[in-house]
């Protein structure tokens, strides 16, 4: 019988543990983060850079600008073509000999379905897209490629 007390005496002992740890566990606050410990608040200040041209800054923050020139593009141009989006950019002020672009028409001489630009810039890529089959224009940034460029595949002279 004294084994059987003892047992029992575990076992009570052993759930009542286990209800202090549940009970601990659900009775304590759930910590809220001070203000010292949250991000810093705005200011009201802008942090980004304005929009327009700036050769010392990263890609990332070239991009509102690269995107806001080719859209003006397609708002000009419906049917823009590669040389539409360099030329713009060119006069945008950015270097033409960073620039790539993608072929208009098809090897079957039909029109692509979409064009691709570039441009090379502080070892990181500008790279927009626009066609009737790409959803409309999008631009974003990318790694350099290894070979030094911004696009996979052939791309045209700009020799214009």
């Amino acid at each position: 019988m004294a084994r059987h007390s003892a047992s029992a005496a575990l076992a009570i002992a052993g759930a009542a543990l286990f209800v202090a740890v549940l009970t601990g566990c659900t009775a304590s606050p759930t910590p809220t983060p001070s203000p010292s410990a949250s991000r810093p608040q705005p200011t009201g200040e802008a942090t980004t850079a304005p929009v327009g041209l700036h050769p010392d800054l990263p890609a990332a923050d070239n991009l509102p600008f690269f995107d806001q020139v080719n859209q003006q593009v397609v708002a000009a141009n419906a049917a823009a073509g590669g040389r539409d989006f360099i030329d713009a950019l060119v006069a945008a002020g950015f270097d033409r000999a960073a620039m790539q672009v993608t072929s208009d028409q098809t090897t079957l001489g039909t029109p692509a379905d979409s064009v691709q630009f570039s441009v090379l810039f502080n070892d990181e890529c500008l790279v927009g897209q626009y066609g009737p089959k790409s959803g409309g224009y999008h631009g974003l940034v990318k790694p350099a490629l290894g070979t030094g460029g911004c696009l996979i595949g052939q791309t045209r002279p700009i020799d214009w």
